[in-house]
């Protein structure tokens, strides 16, 4: 098989595409999200503002064969820190877990124009989600950057006994990632 035919064969393999989303996507997310436990469900209403107001540092994950959404990532530069991107969730449908979806979002979110500057990444993750901790290890190892946790949102502390423990996890890049690529 000749290499250009090698190249459109994986192209046809990943019928996903990754793309910003708009206000017309805050219903499938709240309904992805709800779908993916442990993940805290939000309101609709939050999911619809982040899809309107923070597009930009926000994606979506979309199966071109049904146009149905499979994957989402919400997070924003933090107001004081603007080199670091905050993750608030990733939610990846379960027909495609596995393949790399929640990483292939968090790259092209990396690589957007409004993360140029980013040298940081963000997350809280509780200590027995080890899908999170394996996803977001493997992005700080393809951008060769280093991870730190503590505990940050505690249990008993902030979260008035009813959820885990979050650890902030942090990975720190040693430029920022649009110029590392």
């Amino acid at each position: 098989m000749p290499t250009n035919d090698l190249k459109l064969a994986r192209k046809r393999q990943s019928d996903i595409i990754y793309r910003a989303p708009c206000s017309e996507d805050g219903a499938s997310v709240w309904r992805l999200v709800s779908s993916c436990a442990p993940l805290d469900e939000n309101s609709l209403y939050c999911n619809l503002l982040q899809c309107d107001h923070f597009g930009d540092t926000c994606i979506a994950a979309e199966r071109q064969s049904d146009g149905a959404l499979v994957g989402w990532t919400s997070g924003y530069l933090i107001p004081d820190e603007p080199q670091t991107l905050f993750v608030w969730q990733v939610a990846v449908d379960e027909t495609v877990q596995g393949k790399g979806v929640g990483k292939r979002m968090l790259t092209t979110l990396l690589d957007r124009d409004a993360c140029r500057k980013v040298t940081a990444l963000k997350t809280t993750i509780t200590a027995e989600n080890k899908p999170s901790w394996g996803l977001f290890s493997s992005l700080a190892k393809v951008h060769g950057g280093e991870v730190h946790s503590e505990p940050y949102f505690r249990k008993d502390l902030h979260l008035d006994g009813r959820h885990a423990t979050e650890h902030m996890v942090t990975i720190r890049f040693r430029s920022s990632v649009a110029n590392a690529a």
